[in-house]
């Protein structure tokens, strides 16, 4: 199994084979929760403009999404996993459009690559044994970071948690963790004046790495449209 490594939206672009685009904080964590809440199905959309157009199309459909973190005009909800924790999700259908996320399937998409899963921390080991079950020759681990264009930490230690699992190497992911205090992409869940955008919890959601057994699969349904199912693995 040949695994690269690759970084923000110039590395979705060259992305091949089975392609994981990896957005910690907070895109791809969100989703994992949402599907643990009862979703049935997320659209993950490249375009703002899309979501609206969905929206007109589904008005039943629930909208969550955020440009530089802050939840975007008419949406219901933003991209905060702590903030939409007690709402009613069963058996409900989301639009979803990020900064980085969202973006980065859009351009592993276009770049032809055979098979797309979300990445997490919270559902690594389970990407890594979806991988193992499919055993593609190629895998492309794509760390979206910060819109798609800075690096992003928590991005890369996610990618290379998954890599170790996937070639039997040991990883300790404790002081692993510790490494992030003191990054800029962590540093913005302590500041006071985005405490109502980026709260503390969702750093702590977002960092409590495999807790869930679920996969997230992405297809292109059309355009900058995806369709994200969740794929229980055993």
């Amino acid at each position: 199994m040949n695994i690269k490594i690759l970084h923000l939206l110039d590395g979705a672009d060259q992305a091949k084979g089975l392609a994981v685009v990896i957005d910690v904080f907070r895109a791809f964590s969100l989703e994992c929760y949402l599907f643990s809440r009862g979703v049935q199905k997320i659209y993950a959309v490249g375009r703002e403009e899309t979501a609206w157009e969905l929206k007109r199309e589904h008005p039943e459909y629930l909208m969550a999404g955020e440009r530089g973190g802050v939840i975007l005009p008419g949406f219901d909800y933003g991209n905060s996993p702590s903030q939409t924790e007690y709402a009613d999700f069963q058996n409900k259908i989301v639009i979803h459009t990020t900064s980085a996320g969202t973006q980065g399937l859009v351009h592993t998409c276009a770049a032809g690559v055979k098979e797309i899963l979300t990445g997490s921390l919270v559902n690594a080991s389970a990407i890594a044994s979806y991988i193992k079950n499919r055993n593609p020759e190629r895998v492309s681990l794509v760390c979206m970071g910060n819109s798609g264009i800075a690096p992003a930490p928590e991005d890369e230690l996610c990618a290379r948690y998954i890599r170790s699992i996937l070639v039997g190497e040991p990883f300790e992911m404790g002081p692993e963790i510790l490494t992030l205090v003191n990054e800029p992409s962590v540093a913005k869940f302590f500041d006071i004046k985005w405490k109502d955008v980026f709260p503390v919890k969702d750093l702590i959601m977002c960092l409590e790495y495999d807790r869930f057994p679920f996969a997230l699969k992405a297809e292109q349904c059309g355009g900058d449209i995806f369709e994200i199912t969740r794929v229980d693995v055993q």
